[in-house]
């Protein structure tokens, strides 16, 4: 019960942020979902959190309580697994990303619910992991970033923000359990591609811009995790780092830039191809 303070002034914030945002992009969330989390891309990562959109209350959803929580993690395998560990400080990347770049492309609405969104999917749920691990809590910094977005901060400001928050990330993901090492980005790195192949599916069904956006986000944040690992990635886990390679081709291609093209003309299926074969090369190394 340490943390129930913090955690409810963060809940109420968030709502309050969200509540401010009106009736505009972040009131679209609601009909497709705002966050489609996808199927684990490591055994550690817990089940059900595949076809689960925000709203849809799937297992392990807010609305259940589930031991993995709305995005989809093991908080128990994230105590001792710098894969899992980090695969939620991935997934708050990714909305930080996204975030930024949608402010800077005019969406200020949009950015607002993306740098608060995480905070209840991923940070809320993982703070005792964190805390364990020596990490001091900084969702004060995306809420501050949200609020910012909100009052129409500059460009630049908020850049300056996105910067603070990545930084605070980079600092977290140093502290991560276990073997941090080039499997563990290779984990990562799947995940993200998971998550970014089932948002597209998501998009072409609804015509709202969260999914596209969200999507965007995952699929920054896997190349970016492919850049900084490198030949790590390369030499613990050859399969599946071709496998990551050859998805993030088609997958920057499914998405050109931050702004949801008027046609998604990406082919669903090879998408869907190209994550399998991510995730059984990960599984067979």
């Amino acid at each position: 019960m340490t943390f129930a303070p913090r955690r409810w002034t963060s809940l109420a914030l968030g709502a309050a942020l969200l509540a401010a945002c009106g009736e505009g992009e972040a009131g679209e969330a609601g009909e497709a979902g705002e966050s489609g989390n996808a199927t684990a891309a490591s055994p550690s990562l817990s089940a059900g959190a595949g076809e689960r959109g925000e709203g849809e209350g799937g297992e392990g959803g807010e609305g259940e309580g589930g031991e993995g929580g709305e995005g989809g993690i093991d908080l128990a395998a994230a105590a001792s697994d710098a894969g899992v560990f980090r695969t939620g400080l991935a997934i708050v990347e990714a909305h930080v990303l996204a975030a930024r770049d949608a402010y800077a492309a005019g969406r200020a609405e949009a950015a607002a619910e993306m740098f608060a969104h995480p905070i209840g999917e991923v940070l809320l749920d993982m703070e005792p992991v964190l805390v364990a691990q020596g990490v001091e809590p900084f969702d004060g910094l995306l809420l501050s970033a949200s609020q910012a977005a909100i009052a129409g901060e500059s460009v630049d400001a908020i850049g300056a923000r996105s910067d603070a928050i990545l930084a605070a990330l980079g600092a977290a993901e140093q502290q991560a359990p276990g073997e941090n090492d080039g499997r563990a980005d290779a984990v990562v790195a799947a995940d993200q591609i998971e998550r970014a192949v089932q948002q597209y599916r998501r998009a072409i069904e609804f015509e709202t811009y969260e999914p596209y956006l969200d999507g965007y986000g995952f699929v920054r944040t896997a190349a970016a995790i492919r850049a900084r690992s490198g030949e790590a990635m390369a030499a613990a886990a050859p399969e599946t780092t071709e496998a990551i390679d050859a998805a993030l081709v088609l997958l920057e291609a499914a998405y050109p830039g931050v702004e949801r093209p008027d046609a998604l003309g990406a082919d669903i299926s090879a998408l869907t191809v190209a994550n399998s074969n991510v995730q059984l090369a990960l599984g067979g190394e």
